[in-house]
């Protein structure tokens, strides 16, 4: 019997923590996109329009997940379970929010990489498609395409429970399981997201780190000396770091979630619901959520922070508001 209280202590104690990392993560993520988006905008981090709209793009992308996918769907269903967040429309519909901004977010940074490897390994079709206003169309195609191709998911859900007329909360249908066309729309959605994104963005990273090698040991040979205190060798090693980081961040925030859906479509067992916090397959879900959900966070930290000039834009406006006070 003491066991089984010192476990409960325990777990409500990991679960207060949980909630705490949670909020103080909310709120650095939301002015963290909130600043990025402001210093983009201005347009002074000596990036090319066309990138801006991109990064720009990816920002406002990310901070939908975090108002649909967190303080929505996740803080709303917790502080707030009788309010009417928790109707199964408003349920169905902040879920639907979810798949959207989650999608848009992850195919605007495979649209990202396409540019990028464009720019740099095909310089003949650079000058075409690398413009503002093919970057512009590609990013309304790619929102566009996230919301036609989750509009299905809005009729998976069904209540958990009808009181008073009313009904509650969300629940998979049973026959998204058994029914074979739902079965192949998941396994469709999964490998859309984030299967072959991550094959996308690995393949052209790779055909883009073999083009930067290949180019900078043709440079050593003209140059005939090393690449120390060479400008172009020294970008051309921070654009493979950059390339490796946005792979691995891909696919280790990633790969909980694709080992939890390889794990419900074996065991034939459906999402939890309910807000287990001991069950250890409701913790594997909600850790594979969370982690998606934070690949979708960091995209841009990724691309901008690395940025010389945005990090120089970063500290003035981080000032403005004491030097003005100064002044």
């Amino acid at each position: 019997m003491r066991m089984f209280s010192v476990t409960d202590w325990m777990a409500q104690q990991l679960v207060f923590r949980a909630l705490s990392v949670t909020h103080l993560s909310v709120s650095f993520y939301l002015t963290a996109n909130l600043v990025t988006i402001v210093i983009l905008s201005r347009g002074r981090c000596g990036l090319s329009r066309c990138i801006t709209y991109y990064l720009i793009a990816i920002a406002l992308t990310d901070f939908l997940v975090i108002i649909t996918a967190i303080i929505l769907n996740r803080i709303g269903r917790i502080y707030f379970q009788n309010s009417v967040l928790s109707t199964t429309p408003a349920c169905t519909l902040s879920a639907l929010l979810v798949y959207f901004a989650r999608d848009m977010s992850v195919w605007l940074t495979v649209a990202f990489t396409i540019d990028r490897f464009v720019a740099i390994c095909c310089q003949g079709l650079k000058a075409r498609y690398c413009t503002e206003k093919a970057a512009l169309l590609v990013i309304g195609i790619v929102c566009a395409l996230s919301c036609v191709r989750n509009v299905p998911f809005y009729f998976t859900y069904q209540p958990l429970y009808t009181l008073d007329g009313v009904p509650w909360f969300c629940a998979v249908k049973s026959s998204y399981y058994t029914v074979p066309a739902w079965q192949a729309y998941d396994w469709l959605d999964h490998i859309l997201t984030p299967f072959l994104p991550f094959l996308l963005i690995l393949f052209l990273n790779a055909l883009t780190v073999k083009h930067i090698l290949a180019a900078s040991r043709a440079r050593r040979r003209l140059r005939g000396t090393e690449s120390h205190g060479d400008p172009e060798m020294a970008n051309r090693k921070r654009s493979i770091i950059l390339l490796f980081a946005i792979s691995l961040s891909f696919l280790l925030l990633w790969v909980t979630y694709v080992v939890h859906f390889l794990y419900v479509r074996i065991t034939g067992e459906g999402y939890r619901t309910s807000l287990d916090f001991k069950d250890p397959r409701y913790i594997l879900q909600e850790a594979a959520n969370m982690l998606q959900l934070v690949s979708s966070c960091n995209n841009v930290f990724i691309y901008t922070v690395a940025q010389t000039k945005f990090r120089e834009d970063l500290k003035k406006v981080l000032l403005c508001p004491f030097t003005t006070l100064t002044g």
